[in-house]
């Protein structure tokens, strides 16, 4: 027998993740939020993986486009976490990408400057993962800045980093 979903929830609160801007975008449009599952999956070839709320706008834009960014949030950007988490008012008719410096790479997907970390990516698959779909993404293109602490949620909340 499975467990309660607030049960697993409650639990996972404890796991500590850094926090991604996930990106698309195609067809005169594009999409953005904040998720905390992301991970690497293989080097050659070089994946990683995303998972997506099934019903949200980002992961139907994804598909159709077949490409996505991720943006890896540093220690001071909590504000552009909770601005894409849709946390964040904004003015009318503004995306979430309203006052937000960004640029493209290989994709044509939006990175967002001064990130800690990106990668830019096309799809190599997508599974199904529940109530959340499971996108695996090559890598094409990524860059880092080294040194910069990052930015990590733990149990609702923010908390900069500091080396032992």
């Amino acid at each position: 027998m499975a467990v309660p979903p607030e049960a697993l929830r409650s639990t996972m609160r404890q796991w500590t993740s850094g926090v991604v801007i996930f990106t698309t975008a195609g067809h005169d449009q594009r999409a953005g939020v904040t998720v905390s599952s992301f991970t690497s999956v293989s080097l050659e070839p070089p994946l990683v993986l995303v998972c997506l709320q099934k019903p949200i706008y980002p992961l139907q834009l994804v598909r159709q486009t077949g490409v996505f960014a991720a943006s890896m949030l540093h220690a001071g950007q909590t504000h552009l976490s909770a601005q894409f988490a849709g946390f964040t008012p904004l003015p009318a008719g503004e995306d979430r990408f309203y006052g937000i410096e960004t640029f493209t790479a290989v994709t044509g997907a939006p990175l967002l400057k001064d990130a800690l970390a990106w990668v830019d990516c096309r799809v190599h698959a997508i599974y199904d993962g529940g109530g959340s779909e499971i996108v695996v993404g090559e890598v094409l293109a990524t860059e880092h800045q080294p040194g910069t602490p990052p930015l990590a949620y733990h149990d609702r909340g923010y908390y900069h980093l500091v080396r032992e």
